[in-house]
């Protein structure tokens, strides 16, 4: 099975580090997760992009890209529900 690697940009990694504690933890496994399977149970692809996804946690949202040919996923926002589509 290929493995993914992930890559953050500079404004989702201080998103993220910006969460409550709890929701650092489980969010991170999940990025964490997308490593092995980048479409898991649920991503939805958004619409207006060539290779974003998105993928909920609770209350919180993943938006990615997955680029195949160089097996990388590049997170692009990591946020609340209701700030993350802004």
């Amino acid at each position: 099975m290929t493995c993914y690697s992930i890559e953050f940009k500079k404004s989702a990694k201080k998103s993220l580090l910006d969460l409550p504690k709890p929701v650092i933890q489980s969010v991170s496994q999940l990025i964490d997760s997308l490593s092995e399977n980048p479409y898991p149970d649920g991503c939805k692809k958004l619409f207006g992009f060539e290779n974003s996804y998105r993928v909920r946690k609770g209350d919180y949202r993943i938006v990615y890209s997955v680029f195949n040919d160089r097996l990388i996923i590049q997170i692009l926002k990591v946020g609340h529900r209701k700030d993350i589509y802004r």
